[in-house]
């Protein structure tokens, strides 16, 4: 049986265990997780143009400018037959929404359900600083923690309203056993 397309957003703070919960839930439903943080920091890493144009701006913990993550998005979906995936980290602002919106309208796709974790900001900043340690990104200081944190405060957190309005937004915990955060998600959104 050929499976249909599939949108889902893992939305959240920094450190709310997006990227964790995506990897899981990804693999338990098929599903391919595209991590726009992830793919810049590789394009760092490698020393690319991209990487070259975006590492100052993410060492500042400011947001990548819309263009290019779009460019990014774009490409990543069309690599796909059947596009069956989860944005984690993306959209973060209003307009990259919007964008989004609009670039999946035209692949004939849309956003199916959002999931957004809550955590409280210290138990973020707790998180954040121990992967700092543990993974050793230059990114994670305590400093550019709380900037990044108030960047998604400003930036971000109108997208929770954005998608209730639309009836897609799911809210969850993101403290306490990941296994039990993770079976919440999958109950929450049922069989795909």
């Amino acid at each position: 049986m050929e499976q249909r397309p599939y949108v889902l957003i893992f939305l959240g703070p920094p450190g709310a265990g997006k990227g964790t919960q995506a990897a899981r839930v990804a693999e338990r439903l098929g599903l391919k997780k595209i991590s726009t943080g992830d793919i810049l920091r590789a394009h760092v890493r490698e020393g690319t143009e991209l990487g070259k144009k975006v590492a100052p701006i993410m060492e500042r913990g400011d947001l990548v400018p819309d263009e290019l993550i779009l460019a990014i998005i774009r490409e990543e979906l069309k690599k796909l037959d059947t596009p069956r995936v989860i944005f984690d980290g993306f959209p973060r602002t209003r307009a990259q929404a919007e964008a989004l919106d609009r670039l999946l309208e035209e692949l004939g796709l849309k956003v199916d359900a959002v999931v957004l974790l809550e955590v409280p900001t210290e138990e973020l900043v707790k998180r954040l600083l121990k992967r700092a340690r543990e993974e050793g990104r230059a990114d994670d200081n305590e400093e550019t923690i709380r900037r990044r944190l108030e960047v998604y405060q400003k930036e971000t957190e109108p997208l929770i309203d954005y998608y209730a309005r639309r009836g897609v937004l799911f809210t969850l915990q993101g403290t306490g056993p990941v296994d039990e955060i993770t079976e919440c998600i999958l109950k929450v959104l049922g069989a795909l």
